[in-house]
């Protein structure tokens, strides 16, 4: 993988470096996507996709109409369009259009270990979270709850 982007030392055009088939490295912020990325440490590789080759659970990088690249889960696919959601939210977006995706997560980078998104583990788990989807909201509430009783 010696085509990665290292976007701390260059400013690089991601979309660009895609489009000509280049995977990049980058580091997600915020934490839609916690606890799979933990903004300042995590590193995601991001290859070129596209779109036909996108499937429920994949993790796409995608650009909202007038707005950022986004880093979301496939939750849904119908003659709509794409549906998406963070892994640490409950809000469903979309229809999205093939045109609007740009890449999709192959690896996940956590304290200089490297692992694929391939991972039969990986993959077992992440399921069971997109299934879990319509329940999020009630398990945040618990967790704020048990935090709140914790202090």
């Amino acid at each position: 993988m010696n085509h990665t982007a290292d976007t701390s030392q260059y400013k690089y055009d991601i979309e660009q470096l895609l489009a000509t088939g280049h995977p990049i490295r980058i580091k997600p912020q915020g934490y839609s996507m916690y606890p799979l990325f933990i903004p300042g440490r995590d590193e995601a590789v991001i290859e070129p996709v596209t779109p036909d080759k996108l499937h429920r659970n994949d993790v796409a990088l995608y650009r909202r109409d007038r707005g950022i690249l986004v880093l979301h889960r496939i939750c849904r696919i119908t003659k709509e369009g794409f549906y998406l959601v963070g892994d640490n939210q409950s809000e469903i977006e979309g229809p999205l259009r093939p045109d609007q995706f740009r890449g999709r997560l192959t690896e996940v980078i956590r304290n200089g270990r490297h692992f694929s998104v391939q991972n039969p583990l990986y993959r077992f788990l992440t399921s069971i979270w997109l299934f879990l989807c319509p329940v999020r909201p009630f398990f945040h509430r618990f967790c704020a709850l048990l935090r709140r009783l914790h202090t």
